[in-house]
């Protein structure tokens, strides 16, 4: 159960009251935890909608979630799991979370089948998804505050990627601050656009090869395909993307890693690092 200590810089007030204004509760969330009517103060059971709250009382919550996700036994990579989130290594080819025409074989079905075997009775709650063929870090709330505090926010929650490009970039670090939107008579195709969403990427060449270049990756935005677009409107499109330019003659798929996860934790307020060393297909190359 997610815990609370009111703090000691507020006035006496409803619970409601605190945990919208102090810590970040949405308005969906209260009223789950009202539905559930699991709600501890200083550890006795409460009705939530009386509980009034002093600084130094102790709110705990609990939430029982029914998910949609079939658990399926499949090879899951844990790089980071406490109460309140998990952080799993995707595979380039596998895909994030359940679509119609692939309910079983995807990350989250991994993830479900972890907390079933744990006995975490919990619903599947990805962050953010990554394309079927980028590898790397995708964080899994187990409770959907976390979903409220992250997502979306890219200064929260900074993730970090390294791609392989064609050719040299000049100047070797900067950023790309274009719009991005989807390409006219395409459901896939994204592309540089006026009339798109702002896109803001910074790079940083790491290593440059005879014909390709390391480069890590930030993102101060999350939109369809950023990272891809903005290398492929620089020249340097991803090796391996042929959908942006790339050649597929050294790697069959997009060079791209989601490497690197950076956050303060929101209920233990420590700095958290984790990180998913390169595959095989990417290091092979350096």
């Amino acid at each position: 159960m997610p815990k609370y200590i009111v703090k000691a810089n507020v006035k006496e007030q409803t619970a409601k009251d605190y945990l919208k204004r102090h810590e970040n509760i949405s308005s969906s969330l209260w009223k789950k935890i009202k539905r559930q009517n699991e709600f501890f103060l200083n550890g006795q059971k409460t009705a939530p909608t009386r509980a009034v709250v002093k600084p130094g009382d102790i709110i705990e919550y609990r939430i029982t979630e029914q998910s949609k996700v079939i658990p399926a036994d499949l090879p899951l990579t844990i790089c980071y799991e406490d109460e309140y989130m998990l952080i799993a290594a995707k595979p380039a080819g596998m895909l994030t979370h359940p679509l119609t025409f692939e309910a079983e074989n995807t990350l989250a079905n991994a993830v479900m089948h972890h907390f079933q075997k744990t006995g975490q009775q919990i619903g599947c709650h990805p962050l953010y998804r990554l394309d079927r063929n980028t590898s790397g870090l995708v964080v899994f709330a187990k409770l959907p505050q976390l979903q409220h505090l992250f997502g979306g926010n890219h200064q929260q929650l900074k993730r970090y990627y390294l791609a392989i490009v064609h050719g040299s970039i000049s100047p070797p670090d900067g950023t790309v601050d274009t719009p991005i939107g989807r390409a006219a008579d395409s459901i896939i195709l994204h592309q540089v656009s006026l009339d798109g969403k702002r896109a803001i990427t910074y790079y940083r060449t790491l290593k440059t090869y005879p014909d390709y270049s390391l480069v890590e990756l930030n993102l101060a935005t999350g939109r369809t395909h950023q990272i891809r677009v903005h290398m492929a409107h620089l020249g340097h499109p991803l090796l391996g993307d042929d959908l942006y330019g790339g050649r597929r003659d050294l790697i069959t798929r997009h060079a791209l890693h989601a490497y690197r996860l950076q956050f303060t934790h929101p209920f233990t307020h420590e700095e958290i690092t984790v990180e998913s060393p390169l595959p095989a297909d990417m290091q092979k190359l350096l």
